[in-house]
């Protein structure tokens, strides 16, 4: 799903990446972050993706809070204060790619506005993936799914 682009009329574009190549920009390129905007609940009771392999950590920065899930408005300006506006790519996942795909473009607007370069993508498939038959999600595709490296608190 590698390079799949998508943009709003008005927004920078922010392309799509599965999973696995999601992995891969992330081995390669030590300049690229893994956001993972889901809320505290998510990260402790579902599970993060695990980068220690790779000698790094995933940037946990919620894009809603729990239980309102009202979107936190610093949520951009925030999370680059935190990471820097260097990096080369900033990679976003979710439970399953909507609200990362939303956080990318978030981030995208202001790198833009700031005349900044630095690449958003957003993971597609999400953490948890689509859900399946029985309306269960971690089992038909993402993250978990693809057999990357996961952890739970």
């Amino acid at each position: 799903m590698m390079g799949i682009s998508m943009s709003t009329d008005t927004g920078p574009r922010v392309s799509e990446v599965g999973p696995r190549d999601a992995w891969e920009i992330l081995s390669n390129d030590a300049e690229a972050v893994l956001v993972d905007v889901r809320t505290k609940a998510e990260w402790s009771f579902v599970g993060l993706p695990d980068l220690s392999a790779l000698g790094r950590e995933v940037v946990c920065r919620e894009w809603q809070h729990w239980p309102d899930m009202a979107r936190d408005p610093d949520f951009a300006p925030g999370l680059l204060d935190e990471v820097g506006r260097s990096a080369s790519r900033y990679l976003f996942i979710c439970r399953s790619g909507m609200r990362s795909m939303q956080a990318a473009r978030a981030v995208a607007e202001v790198l833009a506005t700031e005349g900044r370069r630095g690449e958003c993508l957003n993971v597609a498939e999400g953490f948890e993936g689509d859900l399946d038959e029985d309306a269960h999600r971690g089992g038909l595709n993402g993250w978990k799914a693809r057999g990357l490296d996961w952890r739970q608190s």
